[in-house]
């Protein structure tokens, strides 16, 4: 037979190709069960083994004669694989007729234990009576492998985190009690006087550097301080300690506000004026109770005016302008003003963390003008219902108070004969 043209321009590698397909349909049916990537076999239907690949004898370790006709499908199974085949695997597969990718364990060649995968469907005659089960057995070694490095990593990240949360929950609670130890355990009890004050804290995970103080100067004279370091952390803790102690030794040595706040200034800006500059906001005052009034003298290093609600219900700042930074400058200068707190009369000192609170949808500042509205439209019934009330005004905020906040009320009790109650302690 004579070559055409055609033929003669055939590619040579088409004709390998060819040749390598032609050779692949050449195999049998019979070649290609028996050496197929995956277990096959076929049982009737109490399970007796009638055929089974060379595949799957292999991974078993047996001979075709040791099954044919002599094992059943629940004789190559695991105990476990054995007690599942009989409560779920056979009832389902009798009910549905087919199931498919159930986990089992194979008794493989020398004893191990081999994961498969199992999809089983029964085979029916032309009356529809099962005749025989044919089933596919898949290797999932490297499956059952890739599932128990899936759960070692997860319980590693799980234990990772029970860690984390257990280490995070003692720092927190090491840092609860550091907070607590630069604030007083409890306010004093001062005749004539009313006094009660709150700390919130706004992160567990950060020390906060707001803080406050009411302590005696004498037999007849108090003290008192509310202020706020710049920063957070062990850092601002730390200036926060040093500027509680120098504001309280100073008190003791002058009795004038500005003075104390000027040896305050002095030690800040000779500690930090190198490095990392430290500096703090703070109201000083004193407090002079007399038969039916408390004296008030204070000064102010740029912190925001006391607020005083007055028991005709009325309520006014109390004006420190021009107060500076302490700690910034050697030579800085401080506000001073007095008042009369009568009876009934509440001072209030607080830090910015209440009114640069953000509210609204639009987070807008709550300010100066909210809360002087917000007292003014309370009840005049002294320190400790202000601060309570103020306690669930910060509370409403949410996640819009992003900072500390301090509060320190002093007043005078409505009734100049009733019994002085209990100071607050700080929550």
């Amino acid at each position: 037979m004579c070559r055409t043209d055609q033929d003669s321009d055939r590619d040579p590698d088409l004709d390998t190709t060819d040749a390598a397909f032609i050779s692949l349909l050449e195999d049998s049916a019979e070649e290609l069960y028996d050496q197929a990537p995956c277990g096959y076999l076929s049982t009737l239907m109490d399970g007796t083994i009638a055929k089974i690949n060379a595949t799957l004898l292999d991974w078993l370790g047996l001979e075709r004669s040791q099954a044919v006709g002599r094992m059943r499908f629940t004789d190559l199974l695991t105990v476990g694989g054995k007690l599942y085949h009989e409560t779920h695997f056979a009832p389902m597969l009798q009910m549905q007729g087919e199931i498919n990718g159930i986990a089992l364990d194979i008794k493989a060649a020398g004893r191990q234990r081999m994961p498969v995968l199992v999809t089983s469907k029964v085979k029916t005659s032309e009356d529809g009576e099962p005749m025989l089960v044919r089933t596919t057995v898949f290797d999932a070694r490297d499956r059952r492998a890739y599932e128990t490095e899936l759960l070692r990593s997860r319980q590693v990240a799980e234990e990772a985190r029970r860690h984390a949360e257990a280490d995070r929950a003692r720092l927190q609670e090491a840092l609860a009690v550091l907070q607590q130890s630069l604030l007083p355990a409890e306010l004093p009890a001062v005749p004539g006087l009313e006094a009660a004050s709150y700390y919130h804290t706004a992160s567990p995970d950060l020390l906060g550097g707001d803080f406050y103080d009411l302590f005696p100067v004498g037999t007849d004279r108090w003290a008192f301080f509310l202020g706020d370091v710049c920063g957070k952390g062990p850092q601002a803790a730390a200036v926060t300690s040093l500027v509680r102690y120098t504001l309280r030794g100073a008190a003791l040595h002058d009795l004038d506000p500005v003075n104390v706040l000027s040896t305050l200034n002095t030690v800040l800006h000779e500690r930090y004026s190198s490095g990392d500059a430290r500096y703090c906001t703070v109201v000083f005052g004193f407090l002079e109770p007399g038969s039916d009034r408390v004296d008030v003298h204070l000064a102010s290093g740029g912190h925001p005016s006391a607020l005083i609600q007055r028991a005709d219900g009325t309520a006014h700042y109390l004006p420190t302008p021009g107060g500076m930074l302490v700690g910034v400058l050697p030579g800085a200068r401080f506000t001073t003003a007095r008042t009369e707190l009568l009876p009934g009369d509440t001072l209030l000192l607080y830090t910015d963390g209440l009114t640069e609170a953000r509210i609204g949808p639009d987070r807008a500042l709550y300010g100066d003008d909210a809360l002087h509205d917000f007292t003014s439209a309370r009840p005049p019934a002294g320190p400790q219902a202000l601060i309570t009330a103020l306690r669930e005004l910060l509370s409403g905020f949410g996640d819009g108070l992003d900072d500390d906040t301090a509060l320190l009320a002093l007043g005078v009790p409505a009734s100049p004969t009733a019994p002085v109650p209990p100071s607050s302690a700080k929550t």
